[in-house]
């Protein structure tokens, strides 16, 4: 790594999931378009890991929010984090030691802190049965009996309830990226 670069990772917000359709070769050449080094995309799901000398992550994102948009037409919320900011998540998760599927432990990253009012208001969904606890910038979940995919706690909802644009990955996913990152 080049001194005085950071090795980053972009999250993308509801990649090849549903309608939104990026090809991981595309990230790549975005990303690398942009001046970032060391580009490698993990998963079909839209998370980047870069490095760069570009220390505001909130102008990282939006340059790669700007690529897709110019280049494949497409709107894309992009949310960008530092290895160190990685580390400091995996290091903090309240439930990492309580589970051993991956699946069942999350981590919903926001575009920002949300403010103690919407914190205090929100509540899982009627007869849900989960754990969340925010943390900074990130909302970690646990689903003790069962994975995301049926809960209706999802960054849809929580964007609704915190105002806040947020991206979910499983536990699995975050010490990846984690360690893709160098946290």
């Amino acid at each position: 790594m080049a001194e005085g670069s950071t090795r980053y990772a972009a999250l993308l917000r509801g990649v090849n999931v549903g309608t939104t359709r990026i090809a991981m070769a595309d990230l790549r050449r975005l990303v690398a378009d942009l001046g970032h080094e060391d580009v490698k995309t993990y998963l079909q799901s839209g998370n980047a890991v870069f490095t760069s000398r570009e220390t505001d992550t909130g102008k990282l994102a939006q340059g790669i929010e700007r690529a897709i948009a110019d280049e494949l037409g497409l709107t894309v919320p992009v949310l960008v984090r530092s290895g160190a900011d990685l580390a400091a998540v995996a290091a903090a998760s309240p439930y990492a030691g309580r589970q051993d599927d991956p699946t069942r432990v999350l981590v919903a990253f926001l575009s920002a802190k949300p403010t103690a009012a919407k914190v205090k208001d929100l509540t899982a969904p009627a007869g849900e049965n989960l754990e969340y606890e925010v943390i900074g910038r990130e909302l970690h979940l646990h689903f003790p009996d069962g994975g995301y995919g049926r809960t209706k706690f999802t960054n849809a909802y929580l964007e609704k309830k915190l105002g806040l644009v947020a991206t979910t990955r499983n536990w699995k996913s975050v010490l990846a990226l984690r360690d893709l990152t160098g946290g």
